[in-house]
């Protein structure tokens, strides 16, 4: 920590910024004790401040990540490989596995903070990205095949594939990955955080496209006009809709706990 003395505080920030060879709009200046004058000289004191550069916004969310991995006493260490369009910062570790989590969910939320750390003060929002030994551009491949794969499961059975719940970063890359395909379209559904991509064949046989329930059986136990008949105290409007099943590929990607995958 660099303290600079002076007799007013103005003072002790010009020697700060002198002697770092910095202007003012590119320092950081904390006053730490303002000037003391005393009676007759004793008892006087200078007035204290500390002075440093400003940290650019990836230097700023590595502190803020260097933090982070003590509390979580993880030997880590950050690097800022780019600072331009977007900040990307690679992180250095021994324990790649409490990096990275079960499919990268802890590095996604290490990724948010150090993203609102990086923007604070900030009008536009810049993108950061925080990866851990390539998991990333590994994470992004296995997704693009995955994509491929179940295009073709959903051509060959002239149905719907739904997929696991993904991020939105993750969802773009299904969504890109089949965006030239002339065989199938791709769409988004569901709520944060559980929207999914879904994956419809050109050729999506009749049945599969309206399943709606309509049981006409009536007497107890069914539905007629969407309202249960027994008395056990269902009133709903319509019957409560499933939720999606996933293709069951999901569970193969980019688990970093496991070794080898």
């Amino acid at each position: 920590m660099a303290e600079f003395l002076g007799k007013t505080v103005e003072e002790a920030i010009e020697n700060g910024l002198k002697a770092l060879g910095i202007t003012r709009e590119s320092a950081e200046v904390e006053v730490l004790e303002e000037p003391v004058k005393g009676f007759l000289g004793i008892g006087a004191k200078p007035a204290k401040v500390k002075v440093e550069a400003k940290k650019s916004d990836g230097e700023r969310a590595i502190c803020f990540l260097n933090g982070l991995f003590d509390l979580m006493d993880v030997n880590a260490k950050c690097n800022l490989s780019q600072e331009e369009e977007k900040v990307i910062i690679d992180v250095i570790t021994d324990n790649s596995s409490a990096i990275i989590g079960y499919r990268g969910e802890v590095l996604d939320a290490i990724q948010n903070l150090a993203g609102a750390v990086a923007n604070i003060g900030r009008d536009d929002y810049r993108r950061v990205v925080v990866d851990c030994e390539g998991y990333r551009e590994k994470r992004e491949e296995t997704l693009k095949s995955l994509a491929q794969k179940l295009a073709a499961k959903a051509v060959r059975t002239g149905r719907k594939v739904t997929l696991e719940p993904m991020n939105p970063y993750e969802r773009r890359i299904l969504h890109s990955a089949l965006s030239d395909s002339t065989e199938v379209k791709t769409a988004s559904e569901g709520k944060e955080p559980n929207r999914y991509v879904v994956i419809i064949p050109n050729n999506l046989k009749p049945f599969d496209k309206d399943r709606r329930y309509d049981d006409r059986r009536g007497g107890k136990g069914g539905f007629k006009g969407g309202r249960r008949d027994d008395k056990r105290g269902f009133k709903d409007s319509a019957p409560r809709q499933p939720r999606p099943k996933t293709s069951g590929w999901g569970t193969f990607l980019g688990n970093s706990l496991k070794d080898g995958e």
